[in-house]
């Protein structure tokens, strides 16, 4: 099928974008510059005219994104302009114009940051997201249940948490590197889970989502299926190097007051904390398995980082 995907160009949609193309779908991307459907921006005032000719399924990526450097004075209304207001303009188009399929790339995080202890979280886990990215988030998975409603169209809702593999960025990369140049890291303390997809498996993932028929109208969890805490996946990176990871003793506690006084507690909260995802409903539902183990993805991830 003909499938329209926002964020083509980007981490996930490059994958995406070639695990459709693999599927034997054509992929029609909405970008900013290029060859696609060309669009300055994905908000409130955005024009789809045009965009969906022979389109069956819309995946939606893009979005705006947490920064650390984020100067908005209003950042809740900034977020909801692009995350909620711009998601719900495109459903609404795409179902005006007869697409059968809108598969939303939500977040993790339009349910929280932590798993309750002892505890997962699941589809039936009631959202309490803690930040505006989350609450926009939550807000536009939402309103695309109401455009189901008013429309007809199918809505597939998938959240994933943090997602890596090759040419990740920011702190995922930063750990890698560390690793690799043999840096202490002051994390052999710390004793916590932690859900994460690789690239790949997402992006198998949602093209599951745009193909079964059983998948309308459902939210799902997308992992690896395996879970590791933040000393367990310096070392399993330490593996895929070749190098043993060099991991300090340092006291949790000393590590969050660290957090504090330099401002960074969110950072080691992400670093310290549990976030344990059940996804067993979109393997039951839908019969999918990632292609890749999470020790497979972290392998060819350091090779693609020492290659560039």
């Amino acid at each position: 099928m003909k499938v329209l995907m926002t964020g083509a160009t980007g981490f996930v949609g490059r994958e995406t974008a070639r695990a459709l193309s693999e599927a034997g779908h054509q992929v029609s991307p909405v970008v900013r510059a290029g060859d696609g459907f060309r669009v300055a921006s994905i908000d409130g005032y955005t024009d789809w005219s045009g965009a969906f000719e022979g389109v069956q399924a819309v995946i939606h990526l893009a979005a705006r994104v947490h920064r650390m450097d984020d100067r908005s004075a209003d950042p809740l209304a900034a977020f909801r302009a692009v995350n909620t207001i711009g998601t719900e303009r495109l459903a609404r188009a795409a179902a005006a114009a007869g697409v059968l399929r809108f598969v939303f790339v939500s977040s993790v995080k339009a349910v929280g940051e932590a798993s309750p202890p002892d505890g997962v979280i699941d589809e039936t886990t009631v959202p309490q997201p803690a930040d505006p990215y989350g609450i926009s988030k939550l807000e536009a998975e939402q309103a695309l249940l109401q455009v189901a409603v008013d429309t007809g169209m199918q809505v597939v809702i998938v959240r994933p948490p943090l997602v890596y593999g090759p040419g990740v960025g920011a702190n995922f990369r930063a750990l890698v590197h560390a690793v690799a140049r043999g840096w202490p890291l002051p994390l052999a303390c710390v004793r916590n889970r932690r859900s994460l997809v690789a690239v790949g498996n997402l992006a198998d993932a949602l093209r599951c989502c745009v193909e079964h028929p059983a998948a309308a109208g459902r939210t799902y969890f997308v992992t690896d299926g395996e879970d590791a805490g933040t000393a367990e996946l310096c070392q399993r990176i330490g593996r895929a190097l070749g190098r043993p990871a060099r991991l300090l003793p340092v006291p949790v506690v000393l590590l969050r007051l660290a957090g504090t006084l330099t401002g960074r507690s969110a950072a080691v909260n992400r670093l310290t904390g549990s976030l344990v995802l059940d996804s067993s409903r979109i393997r039951r539902e839908l019969g999918w398995q990632p292609p890749q183990t999470m020790d497979e993805a972290l392998a060819a991830m350091v090779v693609a980082e020492c290659a560039s």
